[in-house]
């Protein structure tokens, strides 16, 4: 397929691939991948164009995965499901539901594929709850040689190595064909969104985080309100209709704050910050005191998903857990200083430490802080302020959202990171499936 100019979501990255391929199997994928490395090209795979660092540019050959979605199976004994790599986060619902199923979490949006989001380190919140790569239990990969191999535990040899070092990979091991995932009966949801001090809720966090399901809070730079979110798990779907009819009005006031409040008036809220920024703080202080407050029963991926039609850059760090209260302290100060209020709020979340080999939340219990901007402003000098102080933290940096390191410091973060390193260059020695961005992160 010819190539055009391609930017991903937020705008923050630009290429033009040499070739895009839509492979509909894993043997197109074989076939692809084999034709690059004999022409020393490179191939990159693709999938929703979600994330905001430059993980999916390429000059090369650029394999996108959308023919390549739908169900493959499930073990009811095992409690997994099997899916297609190029499957939509948004469709698995619909997937899954008719057949009484559903993945255990699910982050904010939607949109991206599966194989995306466990690739680069999708995570939702709830400290019993793991991100993507942490449900992982097994994944087909077409590797540098054009041949497809079944990942799992206890594989022997390299399908073993790579499924303990290479789940969550961001392609550079391989271009992921097939992913088998824990599975939960299906279940609703109870919300409860509400405005409390930013304070309070700063300080208490790492407790009440781990006496709820779920949990999440933004925060407006310059303010004193937090925006909570707290979602209870309830079994079943049965009854849906009944658990949640909100009425006209009820139908309405979700509108208004999904639609108008979230995104409309948040849109405006960020075009006057960009054109007169002294009134940012002000105008953060009249969104802070304009949250809704919501309490209501559905489905679960329809809770948990935001409808998000103001594009934005993101840089997102994983901290412990136990030190997030004087690390948003400390946040807080440094942008009070430097008068760096901006028109998008920060969001904290937690997960629950795992044992895949490049997640943030590596061996701990973690906590999640994410910093926006508007996708028409400059990101770099209100994130090199707080990038500083998440470093101080042990912090690790989100795959898929801006950050500054290499090799050097990322060799520091994480335990197993020159295993995996070792390991990348291993299966792809002639770094078929790199670009400049991952031969930075992986230092060759």
């Amino acid at each position: 397929m010819n190539a055009k100019p391609w930017s991903n979501w937020s705008g923050t990255q630009t290429c033009v691939p040499g070739t895009v391929h839509q492979p509909a199997d894993s043997d197109e994928v074989g076939r692809i991948v084999r034709d690059a490395a004999a022409s020393g090209s490179t191939v990159r795979p693709l999938g929703a164009g979600h994330s905001f660092t430059p993980v999916a540019v390429t000059d090369g050959h650029r394999v996108q995965l959308d023919k390549m979605a739908g169900f493959v199976g499930a073990d009811a004994d095992a409690g997994t499901v099997t899916l297609r790599a190029g499957t939509r986060l948004r469709d698995v619902p619909g997937i899954l539901r008719p057949r009484g199923l559903a993945l255990a979490n699910q982050g904010d949006v939607d949109p991206q594929s599966l194989a995306g989001a466990v690739s680069t380190g999708t995570h939702g919140t709830g400290l019993g709850f793991t991100g993507f790569a942490g449900m992982v239990r097994g994944f087909r990969i077409v590797g540098a040689d054009g041949e497809e191999v079944h990942a799992h535990e206890g594989a022997p040899g390299v399908a073993g190595e790579l499924f303990r070092l290479a789940r969550l990979g961001m392609g550079a091991f391989g271009v992921v064909t097939e992913l088998t995932m824990d599975g939960v009966p299906a279940f609703r949801l109870a919300a409860d969104e509400h405005p409390e001090d930013f304070d309070e809720v700063r300080r208490t966090f790492p407790e009440r985080v781990a006496a709820v399901d779920h949990m999440e809070f933004y925060w407006f730079p310059g303010t004193d309100v937090a925006l909570v979110k707290e979602n209870t798990r309830l079994p079943g779907i049965e009854d849906m209709e009944s658990a949640h009819d909100p009425g006209l009005l009820g139908r309405a006031g979700d509108f208004i704050a999904d639609e108008v409040i979230n995104n409309a008036g948040l849109l405006a809220m960020c075009e006057a910050a960009k054109a007169v920024p002294k009134l940012t703080r002000n105008l953060n202080a009249f969104a802070a005191k304009t949250v809704s407050t919501r309490r209501y029963v559905d489905e679960a991926h329809k809770v948990f998903v935001s409808p998000r039609r103001v594009r934005f850059s993101e840089m997102e760090y994983a901290v412990p857990l136990e030190t997030l209260p004087e690390i948003l302290d400390e946040v807080r100060r440094t942008i009070d200083r430097h008068r760096a209020w901006v028109s998008f709020p920060l969001e904290i979340r937690a997960a629950k430490g795992d044992d895949v080999a490049l997640s943030t939340a590596y061996g701990r219990d973690s906590a999640y802080i994410a910093v926006h901007r508007y996708h028409r402003e400059s990101y770099r000098d209100y994130y090199g302020l707080l990038e500083p102080i998440f470093l101080a933290a042990a912090g690790r940096p989100h795959w898929g959202k801006l950050h500054t390191l290499g090799a050097e410091q990322l060799r520091e973060r994480y335990p197993l990171f020159d295993e995996a390193a070792n390991l990348r260059r291993r299966v792809d020695p002639d770094g078929v499936f790199l670009n400049d961005h991952l031969r930075k992160l992986f230092g060759e």
